[in-house]
């Protein structure tokens, strides 16, 4: 076994097919298909299942090309530390639920990586395909928030696919909602006021559970629901149906548009936003460099990673105003707790 075939068979089940697997790898489609066969014997198992429609990993193939990927990248991790930078392609892939902050982060990475040649990958997808990305070595990591819902679930997840999560900052549950919403000019808002208006979430697919929402009262029933694949179908329903959305309050007008505004919401638990990696995975220095860069926008004054970006970074608008923090740590806005009570108290007397 050598890396070439590593390489080869992880190409043809990204790809999907010999001929486009061996047109990116410049060899010829029988000496690609020789090689895979190499390996499969060696190895003892069918890593593809073959058939008149194409090629699809098998079962035991699928655990062989997590193992795969883990290997490639680990190889990767050596030719960078000892190699250094040699100008070579370089390639990157991280999954993550719907933040911008992820997106800022990412296009760090890619300005101070970004060379003649890279192959650099941000997917924005549904938590169960956050976490498949990352146990299978598709992605090097993944980003996704717990709060008391969904820790209990998730965690059992992570611990089966070998996967720990690591917390980057803890958010107050914020409603994002149109500049021009009926409620834009509250200073909170609780569950009650927002009944008559749709609500707005990420539909996860065929895993479409309350424990991977990314929104963080999913249990909540909801007269008017909305659920919708991408951000810019989600804010753009946002202004024209004032609807809202739950979310960590983390917002930035350059990828949000100035018509979206952040809301504090009552009487919610905390979002703990992280990042997922493979426990026996060594994060490569792009990996390094990129949670270095999200540092840079979650973190004031934070310990950085060794190879993190040290340029000026782009600031988020706002993070919410219960996410908003005075120079000693506290929170701008005071006693979170005494304001919401205080608000539910107006509320309930008109």
């Amino acid at each position: 076994m050598t890396l070439q075939q590593l390489r080869y068979v992880v190409m043809v089940a990204d790809t999907g097919t010999i001929t486009e697997a061996a047109n990116r790898l410049y060899i010829s489609q029988p000496s690609l298909t020789n090689a895979i066969h190499e390996l499969e014997k060696e190895m003892g198992i069918n890593i593809f299942n073959r058939s008149n429609k194409g090629i699809s990993p098998s079962i035991e193939g699928e655990v062989f090309l997590g193992y795969a990927r883990q290997v490639l990248e680990q190889a990767k991790v050596l030719e960078d530390k000892y190699k250094g930078d040699d100008g070579g392609k370089k390639s990157f892939c991280v999954s993550t639920q719907h933040y911008s902050f992820a997106v800022n982060a990412f296009v760090d990475l890619i300005k101070r990586y970004g060379q003649d040649e890279y192959d650099f990958s941000i997917r924005e997808t549904q938590t169960y395909e956050i976490i498949d990305d990352v146990a299978r070595m598709r992605s090097e990591i993944g980003i996704l928030f717990m709060n008391d819902f969904n820790e209990k679930v998730l965690n059992k997840i992570l611990r089966a696919n070998d996967l720990e999560f690591h917390e980057l900052f803890v958010a107050k549950p914020h409603v994002f909602i149109s500049r021009n919403h009926p409620l834009a000019k509250n200073s909170i808002i609780t569950n009650e006021e927002l009944e008559a208006y749709p609500y707005l979430s990420f539909e996860q697919g065929e895993h479409n559970s309350f424990y991977f929402s990314e929104e963080i009262f999913s249990t909540t029933e909801r007269k008017k629901n909305i659920r919708v694949r991408d951000r810019a179908t989600l804010f753009n329903l946002l202004i024209g149906l004032n609807g809202y959305t739950v979310c960590s309050g983390v917002i930035d007008e350059k990828l949000n548009g100035k018509d979206i505004i952040s809301v504090p919401l009552a009487d919610e638990s905390d979002m703990r936003i992280g990042y997922i990696v493979h426990r026996k995975a060594i994060l490569s220095r792009l990996g390094n460099t990129y949670l270095g860069a999200l540092a840079n926008y979650l973190t004031a004054g934070s310990d950085e990673p060794e190879d993190s970006v040290k340029t000026p970074q782009r600031k988020l608008q706002r993070r919410g105003r219960f996410n908003e923090m005075r120079d000693d740590g506290e929170p701008a806005c005071g006693d979170v707790t005494e304001k919401a009570a205080e608000h539910m108290r107006r509320v309930k007397a008109t």
